[in-house]
């Protein structure tokens, strides 16, 4: 018996699946067009699995200190997760062209939520920020989906001006002004300035990737610069996160200010090389603030160590790589910009979040995207993913190999021997996989033609041998 030995999924001949995974091979598949498709869905549900465990380990105490239920953060965490979930896989659905048009209806949904902020469906305070909606018993945050409705725009816009991208009124004028500063100063009117400058570095990586002139970002920098110390001077807690940030005047968490920041540190240092255990932390029983929020990464480094905090490292970097990719790969303007657009607000916005918590930088308060327990914020991340999706499937080739994955899994399935082995097995397996046997000729013609009529004496209508005679 001879063996036909057929190209396996890296190009080998023969061999296990393991031999496959070699260098050149691994090397060859993220040169392919699918690449960043899968990168993109893998690493962001790693991102969002490993978040949902963690909210649940997190706020399991203060949940039922203050509830009675231990899984009230996170049935409320699952059930965000399962409408970002269907909102991604319907974002993914959405052809580009179709994002495009969206660009303008979502920028100004997105201008109208954030002004209801100050309208009675506004939250009067919210830990010291008013960007908050109570909409049916439940809060909303729209400056989170204002992040996803200026990627949109600032993506249609700036691919349509992409030949006068030089011309710095061109490239300000509708995405800085209005749109930007009316939508940032909404956003910052509200108190919040972690959010303002995640935004501030979106439009800052929309107008690279579009190839604005670098001289344009020494004073675009040095007049955000500008405006950041402006609004931290002028206020008395921002003031205080940075004077612990840089004074190292922490000497305990007893001290003003130091709170947050040393029990953050304790938690990672009490998690060591290799963590507690899941579910072992002793900063989440009402110590650290915001255990299943703003400083989950800490409850992360406690319980699951070095490796799991790498573990976050790595899956943003591949996020990034997947993003980079799609921007490398593609040939539409909008599909590069959005590309980046995204890769730039889930990157700077998890920068943020790990420097706050490890001390790099001040306590700035924004969530990890993802991974933070809040409904607005992963319900928007999840659609910013289903965006990347499309943006993927988008690159040449990538559809086309993407569409033949269910007619490949089919025939895969297809061939996979069913329980009977031996003799009788074998024999069927040669007898599909043979020609198509033709029936006998007698059978053809009582499977094809029905038997003649006859009339016996008394005249009743009878039919063939084996048929049963008519009335």
């Amino acid at each position: 018996m001879t063996t036909v030995t057929r190209p396996g999924l890296f190009g080998r001949r023969g061999g296990s699946p393991a031999e496959g995974w070699t260098v050149a091979s691994v090397g060859q598949w993220l040169r392919s067009p699918v690449a960043p498709y899968y990168l993109v869905l893998a690493s962001t549900s790693l991102l969002v699995g490993l978040g949902l465990v963690m909210v649940l380990s997190a706020s399991s105490v203060s949940s039922y200190a203050e509830d009675g239920n231990s899984y009230l953060v996170f049935l409320d965490q699952l059930m965000y997760a399962g409408v970002g979930l269907v909102l991604a896989v319907a974002a993914s659905r959405v052809p580009v062209r179709w994002w495009k048009r969206l660009a303008w209806p979502g920028i100004i949904g997105a201008l109208v939520l954030q002004g209801l902020v100050f309208s009675p469906l506004g939250l009067d305070s919210f830990q010291g920020n008013r960007n908050w909606l109570s909409i049916g018993g439940r809060t909303v945050q729209p400056s989170e989906f204002g992040k996803l409705a200026l990627v949109v725009f600032g993506a249609a816009v700036l691919a349509t001006k992409r030949r006068l991208i030089h011309k710095i009124a061109h490239a300000t004028i509708p995405l800085i002004f209005p749109v930007g500063i009316v939508l940032l100063g909404l956003v910052l009117q509200g108190n919040d300035l972690g959010t303002g400058m995640i935004m501030v570095a979106i439009l800052g990586g929309l107008l690279w990737t579009a190839g604005l002139p670098a001289r344009w970002f020494v004073g675009v920098g040095a007049v955000a610069a500008a405006g950041i110390a402006f609004l931290a001077a002028g206020s008395a807690n921002r003031m205080q996160r940075i004077q612990v940030w840089l004074g190292d005047i922490c000497s305990g968490p007893q001290v003003a200010g130091c709170y947050q920041k040393v029990h953050a540190e304790y938690a990672l240092a009490d998690g060591g090389w290799w963590g507690l255990g899941l579910g072992e932390s002793r900063e989440k029983w009402g110590i650290l603030p915001e255990p299943h929020n703003d400083f989950i990464l800490a409850i992360i480094g406690e319980e699951l160590g070095l490796p799991g905090t790498v573990g976050v490292l790595l899956l943003f970097a591949v996020l990034a790589y997947a993003c980079f990719r799609i921007v490398h790969q593609s040939e539409d303007m909008f599909t590069r910009l959005a590309a980046s657009g995204v890769m730039v607000w889930f990157l700077a916005q998890a920068m943020v979040n790990i420097g706050s918590v490890i001390g790099m930088l001040p306590i700035i308060g924004v969530p990890l995207p993802l991974v933070s327990s809040g409904g607005s914020a992963l319900v928007a991340a999840m659609t910013g993913v289903g965006l990347l999706l499309a943006l993927a499937r988008s690159l040449p080739g990538a559809g086309e190999a993407l569409g033949g994955r269910t007619s490949t899994l089919r025939r895969t399935l297809a061939a996979v021997p069913s329980a009977e082995s031996g003799p009788r097995a074998g024999a069927r397996a040669r007898r599909s996989s043979g020609p198509a046997r033709t029936a006998r000729p007698a059978q053809a013609a009582r499977s094809t033609t029905r038997a003649p009529r006859t009339h016996d004496a008394l005249g009743r209508t009878r039919r063939g041998h084996g048929s049963r005679g008519g009335r």
